[in-house]
């Protein structure tokens, strides 16, 4: 399986986590303040809560707006996305400011008379406008009163509208700073995310680059060996021989070449493929070469690299059945060991060679096989190889992957 990288682009916060990052801290905020209204006991709570509401979905719906210019700077570096933050955040708070206060300007007058007649006292707005309210003062001696009005609320101006915004605006603020906060924290952690993505991707691309090498280095001396057995029986005489080895060689290389060389086959697809890899090379050592095979039913649909075995048969082939003068069998063989895997490709032609060492040009095939299996499995895969009783094994011991349940 190719995988295919994405471009590089700008790593970004999902739309619905910044969504309910922003719904929840103006849910929060309408929460509180609603609760400190209800402390107070005004009598026209109903009329503030759909006009705090307001504010706060006109908060929301801002902040949406900021967030979109915000994340312009999402590929800039640290500081520079703080800075944005801390400029960026004045004006907006200036606007949220001016909407609570556009949005309450008519309920002030109500909440200053809510509070004062809670005192007993009565309000009353002056000619000027300014919203009055009457106490009583005691004179010199202490024993009489008279009653003086007292401001507690003048007339709008320019300076207390900005006054007005500044206090309310410093607020909305630190409210702003702390949610930049939370949406670098999500962006810090969606980066890294993105990296450990990427760095996963160039992991399994270059575990597939490598076994697609080592597969496809398989293929080359797989064609050299046939091309030469059909040679030699093209060169005996032997014409229906090579017409039966052509037809199984084109049934053996349509299967074969037709798998991604980077995923698992079955074993049954396998041990079908070796099949036919020692009918061709029946068809050239016919009084020399018998093959056995022994997969259990439970195991068939175990799952292993394609071609692994490949090595070990040609191996066989190599240098027990080409040099002997009698019967060679060649066993390959599964079983399940204690919860794994263990194949085995064995057969009878004399374990040792000259000096009672190993049989010479093992070393190649063997080393193929040991890397696929490490590329593919890491340490969870063994190789063992050497002589047996009355000629030569390899056991390959692997995780057993794709079986449904456990052989009995």
């Amino acid at each position: 399986m190719d995988i295919e990288f994405e471009e590089k682009a700008p790593v970004r916060v999902p739309f619905p986590t910044v969504l309910a990052s922003i719904v929840g801290l103006w849910v929060c905020y309408f929460v509180l303040i609603t609760l400190r209204s209800l402390s107070l006991e005004f009598n026209f709570e109903d009329e503030m809560v759909w006009r705090r509401a307001l504010v706060c979905l006109a908060g929301a719906v801002t902040m949406l707006g900021f967030w979109l210019i915000l994340r312009l700077f999402d590929d800039r570096p640290l500081w520079t996305k703080i800075a944005a933050a801390l400029v960026l955040s004045l004006p907006v708070s200036l606007i949220l400011a001016q909407t609570n206060v556009l949005v309450f300007a008519s309920v002030e007058e109500k909440a200053y008379r809510a509070m004062a007649e809670q005192q007993g006292f009565e309000v009353r707005r002056d000619s000027s406008g300014d919203l009055l309210v009457e106490v009583s003062v005691p004179d010199a001696s202490g024993d009489a009163s008279k009653a003086r009005a007292v401001t507690i609320g003048r007339k709008s101006t320019d300076m207390n509208v900005w006054q007005s915004l500044a206090e309310i605006g410093f607020g909305r603020y630190f409210m702003l700073l702390a949610w930049c906060a939370l949406y670098l924290a999500f962006l810090t952690g969606e980066k890294a995310r993105t990296a450990e993505r990427r760095e996963g991707e160039f992991r399994r691309a270059a575990k597939a680059a490598e076994l697609r090498s080592l597969r496809y280095q398989v293929n080359p001396h797989f064609l050299f060996n046939t091309l030469n057995s059909l040679s030699s029986l093209v060169l005996t005489g032997k014409t229906a021989a090579a017409e039966r080895m052509i037809q199984t060689m084109s049934t053996f290389y349509r299967r074969s070449l037709a798998d991604d060389p980077t995923v698992d086959v079955s074993l049954d697809e396998e041990f079908a493929l070796q099949r036919l890899y020692l009918d061709i090379e029946t068809a050239r050592f016919p009084e020399r070469l018998e093959a056995k095979f022994d997969l259990p039913e439970a195991l068939g649909d175990a799952h292993i690299p394609g071609m692994i075995l490949q090595p070990l048969v040609e191996n066989s082939v190599k240098h027990a059945v080409a040099p002997s003068h009698g019967k060679v069998t060649i066993s390959i063989s599964a079983r399940e060991e204690y919860g794994r895997l263990v194949v085995t490709v064995a057969d009878n032609g004399g374990g040792l060679g000259k000096n009672h060492e190993p049989r010479p040009g093992y070393g190649i095939g063997l080393r193929n096989v040991e890397q696929r299996l490490a590329a593919r499995f890491g340490d969870e895969a063994t190789i063992v190889s050497g002589p047996s009783s009355g000629g030569y094994a390899t056991h390959l011991r692997l995780p057993l992957v794709g079986v449904a349940k456990a052989a009995a």
